[in-house]
């Protein structure tokens, strides 16, 4: 809802805890924070997209695989996204982000 339909502020009313705690360096803990943190994200990359290519859910993880594309010509950035719930709200968030090179290496997509 927040990186697909650009929705970035009902997200975190309806599925973060006021306390969300948030593991990536660039960004403060708290639901506040998450909507202050896309708030400027969404300034910055009107253009951008997300498209998940695969989830997974193990207990109270829920894993996300995506391609982020700050803007349509970029080839973008590969993005695990690693959620902690308790219930139906996100207490806790972890992700890794790898940018697509240019010349890969081999012929293998990173998707």
């Amino acid at each position: 809802m927040a990186l697909i339909d650009h929705k970035h502020r009902e997200a975190a009313e309806l599925y973060l805890t006021e306390d969300y705690i948030q593991h990536n360096p660039h960004a403060a803990t708290g639901r506040k924070a998450f909507v202050e943190f896309f708030d400027g994200f969404a300034s910055q990359a009107p253009q951008a997209n997300t498209e998940i290519k695969r989830s997974f859910a193990d207990g109270d993880f829920v894993i996300v695989h995506a391609h982020l594309k700050i803007d349509p010509k970029s080839k973008g950035i590969a993005v695990v996204d690693i959620f902690r719930v308790e219930g139906d709200k996100v207490v806790e968030h972890w992700d890794v982000l790898q940018d697509i090179p240019e010349d890969p290496k081999n012929e293998n997509t990173m998707f």
